[in-house]
């Protein structure tokens, strides 16, 4: 165990001054509600999603009796993809499911749980579209996430079990976000992880801390935290930090030895005002130089990124996304080669009338540093990469 990373990592988590994002993601947090606000259904908080796409308002449920109301929800979607300099293991044209799940839960007394079930793809920017059966076969299962909930009061709870990540700023499932494609800073942060979770919440503040197993690495040593704090109805920040304070040599398709083993921190800001919701973030990681690990050196990554979202009324709204990477290292090579950079624009335009949407996306990708080979194309040699993309389905 590294103690200076040990005591890095716990003086960031016990000493943020301000907050994070995950599954305490400050753009999903709501204004106050008025005083005089007239009954009505009141939508789900989980699976947490941004304000692109609005889960079913009424949802459908049961009273089982002893075991209280259970809600049950979920997602039939599927998406049409088109991209140039398509790699060797994708198409150039690709049509799949991009969810066809479900989830059952308990949201009140004092034990609670959530499950979330089904077949999904999370296609990203800069990285080949696998088919829908392969990317659940090879990431988190038919079962992705999975927790029970211990809620002893309003202000605090414990979640234990296959839990969404407490970094970044962009969601796992297409759903969930404003893009239908995740984005590049994304591809750098863990998604789903296993471990136990504790959530305290007073007033503006809200703070989270987790030992998890990082990279769903089936190895818990990586500890995970957030705190976010609402400055205003309109404004909202968050620093999240996570890092691993030993070392395992697991490698799978969602567990990548080099980030596994290092550190990861997102410093947020969300703005609302009126049909605007802008969400700037910057990210910085580190991957150690452990040669027991086959990394000959270490590395870093550095960028940035402006999510936003513009409502024209209640059914349409326009979203961007616009973001850079860069990285170090003269041995790892943690983008596309080693001290490589890249840089992306997103526009992803939504319409929703009830649980229907259709949603259509363009996206440009450029690697301005790269290592032939390691780029886009079918030879991995193109600097370039255009995706179209159009998603639609129901959300119940």
């Amino acid at each position: 165990m590294n103690a200076r990373k040990l005591a890095c990592l716990t003086t960031a988590i016990t000493g943020l001054a301000f907050g994070a994002a995950g599954a305490a993601r400050a753009e999903d947090t709501p204004a106050p509600a008025a005083a005089a606000a007239p009954a009505g259904p009141t939508p789900l908080t989980t699976p947490a999603m941004s304000s692109s796409l609005s889960s079913n308002a009424d949802p459908l449920n049961a009273d089982l009796g002893p075991l209280g109301k259970i809600w049950v929800s979920g997602q039939v979607t599927g998406f049409l993809d088109f991209q140039t300099a398509a790699p060797s293991n994708s198409a150039k044209r690709k049509g799949d499911v991009s969810n066809l799940q479900i989830e059952v839960q308990k949201t009140d007394g004092v034990f609670q749980f959530y499950v979330q079930a089904g077949l999904y793809n999370f296609p990203s920017l800069g990285t080949p579209i696998g088919t829908s059966p392969r990317i659940t076969e090879s990431t988190f299962k038919y079962v992705p996430v999975a927790y029970i909930k211990i809620v002893p009061n309003a202000a605090f709870n414990v979640e234990i079990g296959e839990l969404p990540t407490l970094i970044g700023a962009e969601y796992t499932f297409t759903f969930q976000n404003l893009n239908i494609n995740r984005g590049l800073l994304w591809n750098q942060e863990p998604a789903i992880s296993r471990g136990i979770q504790a959530n305290y919440t007073q007033g503006p503040l809200t703070v989270s801390a987790s030992v998890n197993d990082g990279y769903f690495s089936e190895h818990y040593s990586t500890l995970s935290g957030l705190v976010s704090y609402t400055v205003s109805p309109k404004d909202t920040v968050a620093f999240a930090a996570s890092g691993n304070i030993d070392k395992t040599s697991r490698s799978t398709f969602v567990t990548p030895v080099a980030q596994n083993n290092g550190t990861i921190w997102n410093l947020l800001w969300t703005h609302t005002d009126g049909p605007w919701v802008i969400n700037p973030y910057i990210q910085y990681s580190t991957t150690p130089k452990d040669n027991s690990l086959g990394l000959g050196s270490s590395a870093s990554t550095f960028g940035g990124a402006i999510l936003a979202k513009y409502s024209f009324n209640p059914m349409f709204n326009l979203a961007g996304r616009a973001e850079y990477i860069s990285s170090s290292g003269s041995q790892v090579a943690l983008l596309y080669g080693t001290k490589s950079n890249a840089w992306s624009l997103t526009l992803t335009p939504t319409f929703q009338f009830k649980t229907y949407f259709v949603r259509g996306e363009l996206a440009y990708t450029k690697i301005e540093s790269g290592t032939v080979g390691s780029e886009f194309g079918r030879f991995g040699n193109k600097s370039e990469q255009t995706r179209l993309t159009v998603e639609t389905g129901v959300l119940f």
